[in-house]
């Protein structure tokens, strides 16, 4: 005998909560308790977290996940940490299973299955509304991740991947960072500062490290407006060694996934070297994987350049009065 199913009209939470509900929104109002028992003993519902349900069977998907973190969470709970970056579109966000949900501290909610309940004093004050599920901003989703990452290359990765797409500003992560907890700070402190010297991505920031461990080598600028003598704009390198005209570029697959993108950075190699440049190129494999022989072509290349008397009819452009 076929299995008999109760038809339940939650048509006016399908669209905002993609089938998941609380316990209060239907019983009593469309559901009796007897009647929400029987549909999840006939596994026609699922119980998802503490009180919320689905109404369906089957695996649940991230949006899914996320509206019944915040039902069990309540409504003054905020999505964080890696899921909240990804829920913005950053691509830079670490792996984690678990949804960190801010609560009040005064809420008496806990951790449950998917969601690690996070008590703080302090919710955000920046808050973004995506239909039924409240998410940290950048700048604060970035600082909470941060502070549990153990790796600088995620944290520059992250901190660049925000700054970069303008998804935040360095004053703002700043504003985190000096509001926040101080414990588990440094990695992004550390990554901040290279953004704000100029760097925009994590394979810039390693090669900012290994240009700063030679001797040999002056302060390199990074992402520096250069002209030409007459004060023409020119293309801006990656980085910038100004006494002999040395660019640098982080040649990335990801930024060159397209021919057009290819045929730029060669547009620009060739107007740089048009001027006297001389380009070094490195892809970011060659920078985490070979640091050593990096860090040696460049400083070959510049004592070369010091040698020979080599120069560039390029300038650094100077500041609007």
């Amino acid at each position: 005998m076929p299995r008999r199913r109760l038809q339940v009209d939650i048509s006016g939470l399908v669209d905002l909560q993609y089938g998941v509900v609380r316990r209060d929104q239907i019983v009593g109002a469309t559901l009796t308790d007897g009647s929400l028992r029987w549909l999840l003993r006939s596994r026609q519902w699922q119980v998802v977290l503490p009180s919320v349900y689905a109404s369906f069977t089957g695996r649940l998907t991230d949006a899914q996940r996320e509206v019944a973190a915040q039902l069990y969470c309540g409504p003054s709970s905020q999505l964080t940490g890696p899921a909240a970056l990804r829920a913005h579109g950053m691509r830079y966000a670490p792996d984690d299973e678990l949804l960190h949900m801010l609560v009040p501290h005064t809420c008496h909610v806990s951790s449950s299955g998917f969601v690690l309940v996070r008590r703080t004093r302090r919710l955000d004050g920046r808050p973004v509304q995506r239909g039924a599920v409240t998410l940290a901003s950048v700048a604060r989703a970035v600082a909470d991740t941060a502070r549990a990452c153990v790796d600088l290359r995620s944290v520059r990765a992250m901190v660049a991947e925000a700054v970069q797409r303008r998804l935040t500003t360095v004053a703002l992560l700043r504003e985190e960072l000096d509001s926040g907890a101080r414990k588990g700070s440094a990695l992004m402190r550390e990554a901040l500062g290279e953004v704000a010297s100029g760097v925009r991505s994590a394979p810039e920031a390693q090669l900012r490290q290994i240009t700063e461990t030679s001797s040999a080598l002056p302060a390199v600028l990074w992402n520096p407006a250069l002209v030409t003598l007459s004060g023409l704009p020119l293309p801006t390198p990656d980085g910038w060694i100004d006494d002999v005209g040395i660019a640098l570029e982080v040649d990335s697959r990801e930024h060159h996934s397209m021919p057009d993108d290819w045929s730029k950075t060669l547009h620009r190699h060739n107007i740089l070297t048009s001027h006297g440049a001389l380009v070094l190129h490195f892809t970011p494999t060659a920078i985490y994987a070979a640091p050593e022989t990096v860090r040696r072509t460049i400083v070959e290349s510049y004592l070369e350049r010091v040698r020979s008397g080599g120069k560039a009819a390029i300038r650094l452009r100077s500041p609007s009065p």
